[in-house]
């Protein structure tokens, strides 16, 4: 096709002509809950139950109900069937499920367990369908024509309690969601009878929190339940419920949140132990049955069960969110409302629908009452109607002529004309007409509810009364305090064991476990290798290793790999991922980041700088210029306490000094002060503990004030075998 037979328009007009559409009916008639509780299709299947006439009676097979709900559904066999399922008791979606079912209907709680064929199983409507269908034959709501118009269907159910609050819904339409979980019945109903005597009322004093039909405990959190209940936006947590089986030591769990499943649940815990984040535990398994929901493990006996789950609940689903967002369609039109918003437009849709009622009611009992009204006619004269009716000759003339012998219209004349014979008798002419004043009494009460908009309330409030009565249950989520949840910092998640920590001459490094050190202390190295400094630490603190140019790489302690004495240990190049010529000079390891280091230049220099200025509020890895650059570097040590130091220098000028002397620095490149003098062509060569010098008479070497020259080694000391600490 030429390029000038192509039709060309721009993407906007092409999107709101093509795609809008699309758009709106996935939002209107597929995705978004209405007023009534329900989306199109659960409403669709529900009428064709209800039209089967299983609210009484024995069940129906689901196959051939998904196949009458056809006739209304289009959208095929399958979608139906799992519409259906959700809505059974079987599968325990719903704390008030729909739909009483028989066989196998899978589980909400299960992802694996899937539900049996439409042919297996059978079901009818429960009786709190009772409510959701209640005068529905009486022009309560709108009837439309179905798909294809030959058959008509409702467009909302008039159910008498908010149904849309008690019955969990989500769905995902185009642009936009909704996640409605699901209340207790017996508070909504409270709350809607209260919110009917004012509409300003507290309803956080009838409708606690949530109530989810997988039970499980909800972490009840005022500030979010509020926002929840004001904006119809937020999230709760929920978490699983257990017991503790002493004798077989194992954790029973019989309650999990929700929004997860068992499955996901083994698998986050076999994961955790096979990563060794999780070493407690001994084996998980699925023991659900008829009985229900159980998830056992088995935990060692040493194990404080209470522990244990604290950390499952922090990295399994075993304690998950609800994300809530109440987007109902009202009128046509998506809008996300709050609890106090959702029964304004409930009460609303209410009072249309017993109105609605009412007047159907009227004009029914206004019928009955005109065509009692001409039979008492006829009983004044029994004879004369029979007369009339032998006496006419053409069958279509006895209507006329009661009309002119009764002075009745044509309406009470045909009702008088179909009586039987048996029936033109006193007794029962008497009968029919004694129920005029009832009638008459009863239209009057109608007309005067249908005035009243007290009467009215008192009327919708009755209903909800007696729905809470008859439906009403015991919470199944209980709530359980934030004050009184454990909350699993990520350090709680990190097992402490004693180690040994090695630092070799070219830059490997090993954490070893001092079980495993016992049991093989023999270290392999390469060639020309050893050990420069060991320390005997713990797992759950963190390490500093300093380098040749001014770096400090910090780690946690139990993100290093534990090692064996016979294997190389980590590089440290690939493990601080550092220059390839940086070399790691010195490990500080610490739990609190108190004590100082002291940092010996040749210079003659010493700073003092508070290990405080290496920690973080975040967690970078790297810290440049981690100390002075203006000289080499002789030695540095961490100190917890000030002590006494030697210094040599290169001529053999030696001074004692206490590290007091030296003022403590909180900037990392800080030069420190100036402990030894410096001689022409002379530098600080090494630092020793005191008690490490082997120093005769220490006081001849120790000054009170620094910087000083020092004195000269002394021969006795000086075949002293000195050791440095670098």
């Amino acid at each position: 096709m030429s390029e000038n037979h192509i039709a060309k328009e721009k993407i906007a007009y092409t999107l709101e002509k093509n795609y809008m559409p699309y758009v709106m009916s996935v939002i209107v008639s597929r995705a978004i809950p209405e007023i009534d509780g329900f989306k199109p299709s659960h409403r669709k299947l529900l009428y064709t139950m209800y039209k089967m006439g299983l609210l009484q009676g024995a069940k129906r097979k689901s196959a051939t109900i998904v196949g009458e709900t056809m006739k209304l559904n289009p959208h095929g066999d399958l979608a139906i069937y799992e519409t259906l399922v959700r809505l059974t008791r079987g599968n325990d979606s719903l704390i008030h499920p729909y739909i009483d079912s028989k066989g196998n209907f899978g589980k909400h709680f299960s992802r694996d367990m899937a539900f049996a064929a439409a042919r297996y199983t059978e079901c009818k409507l429960e009786k709190i369908c009772e409510e959701v269908f209640r005068d529905l034959d009486k022009n309560t709501v709108d009837l439309v024509d179905n798909y294809d118009g030959t058959m008509k269907e409702p467009v909302l159910l008039p159910t008498t309690f908010p149904n849309i609050l008690v019955a969990s819904n989500e769905g995902i339409a185009v642009g936009m969601a909704s996640k409605i979980c699901s209340f207790n019945l017996k508070e909504v109903c409270n709350a809607a009878i209260a919110f009917i005597d004012d509409d300003e009322c507290d309803l956080s004093e009838h409708i606690t929190a949530p109530d989810l039909s997988t039970g499980g405990e909800l972490i009840y959190k005022a500030s979010e339940i509020k926002q929840i209940m004001e904006t119809g936006r937020g999230s709760f947590s929920t978490r699983a419920k257990y017991k503790y089986d002493k004798q077989n030591s194992c954790i029973d769990i019989y309650e999990i949140p929700y929004s997860t499943t068992c499955e996901d649940i083994i698998d986050n815990i076999v994961s955790l132990v096979k990563s060794g984040k999780i070493k407690d535990i001994n084996d998980v398994r699925d023991e659900t049955d008829l009985a229900g929901l159980k998830i056992t493990i088995d935990i060692k006996k040493s194990v404080d069960p209470d522990d244990l789950m604290n950390k499952l609940y922090k990295l399994t689903p075993l304690q998950s969110s609800f994300g809530c967002n109440f987007n109902i369609l009202i009128d046509g039109r998506p809008q996300v409302l709050g609890v106090r918003g959702i029964l304004r437009e409930w009460l609303r849709f209410r009072f249309s629908c017993i109105m609605r009622q009412l007047k159907f009611d009227i004009k029914k009992k206004e019928d009955r009452l005109h065509l009692l009204q001409g039979l008492s006619k006829i009983l004044l004269d029994i004879d004369k109607a029979v007369k009339i009716v032998r006496e006419t000759e053409q069958d279509i003339m006895v209507v006329p002529n009661l009309m002119i012998g009764f002075s009745i219209d044509e309406i009470q004349a045909e009702f008088v004309a179909e009586i039987k014979l048996r029936n033109l008798n006193k007794e029962y002419i008497l009968n029919k007409v004694s129920e005029i004043d009832d009638l008459k009494a009863s239209i009057a009460d109608m007309k005067d509810l249908l005035g009243s908009d007290s009467r009215l309330r008192d009327y919708i409030k009755n209903q909800l009364g007696e729905v809470a009565k008859k439906f009403g249950r015991e919470r199944r989520t209980s709530l359980i305090s934030e004050s009184d949840v454990v909350v699993v910092t990520a350090d709680k998640m990190i097992e402490d064991y004693n180690i040994k920590l090695f630092l070799t001459n070219e830059g490997y490094f090993k954490k070893i476990p001092l079980t495993a050190l016992r049991s093989s202390p023999e270290h392999k190295l390469k060639p020309e290798d050893f050990i420069v400094e060991e320390k005997e630490w713990h797992n759950k603190s963190e390490i500093l290793f300093f380098t040749d140019k001014q770096n400090c790489y910090k780690m946690r302690i139990y993100d290093i790999p534990d090692c064996k004495a016979g294997l190389m240990g980590e590089y440290l190049i690939n493990l601080l991922q550092m220059e390839a010529e940086e070399r790691v000079i010195k490990f500080v390891v610490t739990d609190d980041y108190k004590g100082y280091i002291l940092f010996a230049y040749q210079s003659g220099k010493i700073s003092k700088i508070t290990l405080e200025s290496y920690a973080t509020k975040t967690n970078r890895k790297k810290l440049a210029n981690a100390y002075y650059a203006g000289s080499p570097l002789l030695d540095l040590t961490f100190m917890d306490k000030d002590a006494d130091l030697v210094a040599y220098s290169n001529i053999n000028k030696v001074l004692v000094f206490n590290t007091e002397q030296i003022a403590e620095k909180s900037t990392r490149t800080s030069q420190g002060v100036q402990v030894l003098k410096a001689k022409k062509n002379s530098y600080l060569a090494k630092i020793l503990p005191l008690e490490a010098s082997g120093l005769k008479d220490e006081k001849y070497y120790r000054t009170k004030n620094i910087p000083a020259i020092g004195a000269y080694l002394k021969p006795e000391d000086s075949d002293v075998t000195q050791l440095t600490i670098f």
